[in-house]
């Protein structure tokens, strides 16, 4: 009960080509030994980011969510990633939280990146998701949301344990990706895990990975740059108690809250 197995998947990603990304995804999980609770893919892990949604959005009865089904069944654990969504003809960047037993929650990415138009493809969500493993709690967000600290901060000195993003960010904007995490675990008292993708995309923009388990207190327990990588940890609850009751600094913070559109 106070601890929690993730496994952080940081790949290069075929363009645009989700039956390759499926395969080669599926073979790098089934290569897992160990004992995991929670696989963890990048962001649009089976285009690559891409702002052609009209090409290859699917819905929640297609491939991927099939996909999905199947492998977290046969790992009996929880998958998560997001991918190109149709849904009462609007487009979602979404990420997928798939239990073994084929139900799933999601979460449509609230910050789309307008630097590179993703404003312009998508839609924006408006309600976070924070997903559960037993006594676990984990906030669930997409890339770009990292830049905005409100959307991540804790209503409470528990709301969550572990704050997740799955991302495709580029290596010329990576100093600011690796800041970002450490500071949203020192301000937030969590964990904070981001799994980014590696090598050049269809636009060719290389992405150096530099995926990360960060602890409570902003001390880098995992970093992994350029290569891919298959890395599997176990969390323990007693090191974010410890964190929370000996600094204390959650119970000082300013209250507000957020309005969603």
């Amino acid at each position: 009960m106070n601890t929690l197995t993730v496994t952080l998947i940081q790949t290069s990603l075929y363009w645009q080509d989700k039956n390759a990304n499926l395969l080669m995804l599926e073979e790098k999980i089934n290569k897992i030994d160990e004992r995991t609770e929670l696989i963890i893919l990048p962001e649009m892990f089976t285009t690559g980011f891409s702002m052609q949604p009209a090409l290859f959005a699917e819905t929640m009865e297609g491939e991927t969510i099939a996909w999905m089904r199947k492998i977290s069944k046969q790992k009996n654990a929880i998958l998560c990633g997001s991918m190109i969504a149709e849904e009462d003809n609007k487009y979602y960047n979404r990420l997928i939280w798939m239990l073994p037993n084929g139900q799933f929650g999601f979460y449509n990415k609230r910050h789309l990146f307008g630097f590179a138009g993703e404003d312009e493809h998508y839609t924006a969500g408006n309600k976070r998701l924070i997903g559960k493993i037993r006594d676990w709690k984990i906030n669930l967000q997409v890339c770009y949301d990292l830049r905005f600290p409100v959307w991540a901060r804790q209503a409470n000195a528990d709301e969550y344990d572990v704050l997740v993003y799955v991302a495709n960010w580029p290596e010329k904007r990576n100093t600011a990706w690796k800041a970002l995490l450490q500071a949203r675990a020192i301000e937030n008292q969590s964990f904070v895990i981001g799994v980014n993708r590696v090598g050049n995309d269809g636009n060719n923009f290389y992405h150096s990975g530099d995926s990360m388990i960060i602890g409570p207190q902003g001390e880098i327990i995992y970093t992994k740059a350029h290569d891919e990588d298959v890395f599997t940890y176990t969390l323990q609850k007693q090191q974010l108690q410890e964190t929370r009751k000996h600094l204390p600094f959650l119970k000082d913070a300013d209250t507000f809250g957020i309005y969603n559109d």
